[in-house]
């Protein structure tokens, strides 16, 4: 039979945030809502996230950082989805917009010229308007603004589509 958790003591919670931290960088929003899960009451919990924060196990600047990297290079998202993923995170928004300078412009529409090849292949035999359409809501499913997928969408299709 499984024995009900007990909840654990902040100088418990300290040493197991403390140890997630290392092996990965954490938002303070993400280790604050382990500690509550844990059983820490808010004010433990915001004691020991003070504590994590100047030990520098969590540095929201540092995890944005680190976000924006692995989001646009691995998982291929666009500034719109990465600042909001980040938002809902609980990162400042002079953090989020410090971390998404490390993104080269130029790359970043050759990122999204690449998805939106990829995506070509699937959608080339449509109507034109119709593989337009896919293409754009495609974009703007991967946080592309609209402004850029329009001229990577033109480049990758060659398709020209005008509003009437």
């Amino acid at each position: 039979m499984n024995k009900p958790k007990q909840p654990l003591t902040a100088s418990q919670a300290l040493n197991r945030a403390a140890a997630l931290c290392a092996r990965s960088e954490q938002s303070s929003g993400d280790i604050r809502e382990k500690l509550l899960k844990w059983g820490l009451c808010s004010n433990d919990a915001a004691h020991v996230l003070q504590q994590l924060v100047e030990q520098g196990f969590i540095d929201d600047s540092r995890y944005a950082r680190a976000f924006v990297k692995d989001r646009f290079a691995f998982n291929g998202w666009g500034r719109i989805k990465i600042a909001h993923q980040l938002r809902t995170k609980g990162i400042p928004s002079d953090a989020i917009d410090e971390a998404m300078t490390a993104i080269d412009e130029e790359r970043y529409r050759e990122r999204l010229a690449e998805l939106l090849q990829a995506k070509w292949r699937t959608v080339k035999d449509r109507e034109p308007r119709a593989a337009w359409a896919a293409m754009m809501r495609f974009a703007a499913s991967r946080g592309f603004e609209a402004s850029i997928a329009g001229e990577c969408v033109k480049q990758v299709t060659r398709i020209d589509v005008e509003d009437d």
